[in-house]
């Protein structure tokens, strides 16, 4: 056998061994449901080259074994919210129909936060009113600024959230502020970055890339940190879908507007996100935040109000509870919170989301709902930023209008908002997409609460973007050409890869 033949036939066999090794992984690896090990194992094969480093790259969900190691040590020294001062008073004690207790078990046992009552809530009526009233807040601190966006630009909206924070650090306030390294690049780069940090502004880059390629050896680099949180004073919060950046999403702009949700809470609440900003603020940075989650709960007052400008704030009445999840958060805490949701409706259902790539269990669930007679309603973006996505998620949706779910595609902009109401009486918002991204991926956060008024209002929000939107027709669905039918279900089949 001459040298060149013995070179390919040792790397032939090499190529095939790692192959194997690989695919043994797949099928080894934790955690993975059937379609993702299949999915894998495809692609491995079928591309010999390109699916081993896809694999690599791709194929786990790794974060980087220190830093995985350094946010594992900061998660056990942090005090317990459940433990701070005040947490148990009657004031703050939540107000959960029976039927709905177990919804918040399941939240708690993803990040340990029992649902507590004595809160406020408001909606501003855009995204231009949630910038304004963040606006406000900040200008009206007396203590701290805490703020963490996965994108933050350097436009209208996001360089007057800028301002407002180098004028709180100038009057002596306590301003923290995390961005993701991927979403937020162009306020990392720009001179309002270097303007708030000059100003005082403590900053941390969330998840930094670096080096892509030895960035690769750390970790993935696609892990993002998808999270919107904002707290004031530990007594304002807020949650939702809404990055720091004007609707027009000009890095976007041919999918404008974002139309998003976003909540304002005042009270209790505020201190669990206070925990969830202080467990990544010090995996990043060596910043003790843990005297702030030590300090007494303050006791609710009621008739304490919305800012100036934004709407007047409900009764405290409402019950909530802070679910955070994340790649080093038990796996499918969020599609089981999902899931719980939808099978405790009984009467009505309404979910948003502009990504919709589920697992197995969660479109069963949604079906499920339909079929025992529960009004199901869900609304996506009919032009979605992601072709992938928007494929991926038609892929579903014969099986959904079979069930009898009706779908609704937004036609005012880009839909982002994030949204589930039951029955009238919860009501789950956040950051977190019906997607594996927003299940596997990323971190996440959102707010379940019990609170019918409260709810009535998101309810509300969600009956503007089906007013706005065109109902899906399951004989158009049916009649898709075999082309269309046939690229939706392979992007779907690959929706674990991708």
């Amino acid at each position: 056998m001459s040298d060149s033949a013995l070179l390919t036939s040792l790397a032939f066999a090499l190529h095939f061994s790692l192959q194997v090794l690989l695919i043994m992984r797949v099928l080894l690896k934790p955690h993975r449901d059937p379609t993702a090990r299949l999915s894998w194992v495809i692609v491995i094969i079928a591309l010999p080259i390109g699916g081993i480093i896809a694999y690599i790259l791709f194929g786990e969900t790794n974060i980087g074994r220190r830093r995985a190691e350094r946010m594992r040590r900061v998660l056990e020294q942090m005090p317990s919210v459940q433990a701070a001062p005040g947490v148990n008073a009657p004031s703050v004690a939540p107000q959960i129909p029976e039927p709905y207790a177990h919804l918040f078990l399941v939240g708690q046992s993803i990040s340990g936060f029992a649902p507590i009552g004595g809160n406020q809530a408001s909606i501003p009526e855009d995204s231009n009113a949630v910038i304004d009233a963040l606006v406000a807040d900040i200008d009206a601190a007396t203590e701290h600024v805490h703020l963490s966006f996965y994108i933050w630009l350097p436009d209208n909206n996001g360089c007057k959230v800028a301002a407002s924070l180098i004028r709180a650090a100038e009057r002596g306030l306590t301003c923290r502020a995390m961005a993701d390294d991927l979403g937020s690049r162009a306020m990392i780069r720009s001179a309002h970055w270097k303007a708030m940090a000059a100003a005082g502004v403590k900053l941390v880059r969330a998840l930094p890339i670096g080096n892509p390629i030895l960035r690769v050896l750390g970790g993935r680099i696609d892990l993002r940190n998808h999270r919107k949180i904002v707290v004031i004073d530990d007594w304002i919060t807020y949650c939702g879908s809404q990055n720091c950046a004007d609707p027009e999403f000009r890095n976007k702009a041919k999918f404008a507007p974002w139309i998003d949700m976003m909540i304002r809470f005042e009270g209790p609440i505020a201190r669990q996100n206070q925990h969830l900003f202080a467990s990544d603020w010090m995996a990043h940075v060596n910043d003790d935040v843990d005297a702030l989650l030590r300090r007494p709960l303050r006791d609710p007052k009621p008739g304490i109000g919305a800012p100036s400008g934004t709407p007047q704030a409900t009764a405290p009445q409402i019950s909530a509870q802070v679910v955070g999840t994340g790649p080093t958060v038990r796996f499918s805490a969020m599609p089981e919170l999902f899931e719980a949701l939808i099978y405790s409706a009984r009467r009505e259902l309404v979910i948003t989301t502009p990504y919709y790539v589920p697992d197995e269990s969660m479109q069963a669930a949604l079906c499920a709902s339909a079929r025992r007679g529960v009004a199901t309603s869900i609304v996506f973006p009919r032009r979605n930023d992601s072709w992938i996505v928007a494929a991926a998620s038609r892929s579903y949706y014969a099986d959904l209008l079979a069930a009898g779910v009706r779908i609704y595609e937004y036609v005012g902009g880009l839909l982002h908002t994030k949204s589930l109401t039951l029955d009238g009486e919860i009501s789950l918002v956040g950051s977190a997409n019906m997607d594996r991204r927003s299940f596997e991926l990323n971190y996440e956060n959102n707010i379940l609460f019990h609170a019918p008024e409260l709810t009535r209002q998101v309810r509300q929000r969600q009956q503007r973007y089906l007013d706005s939107a065109l109902l899906v027709d399951p004989d158009e669905v049916a009649n898709w050409p075999r082309h269309r039918r046939l690229f939706n279900n392979t992007v779907a089949i690959l929706g674990p890869v991708l």
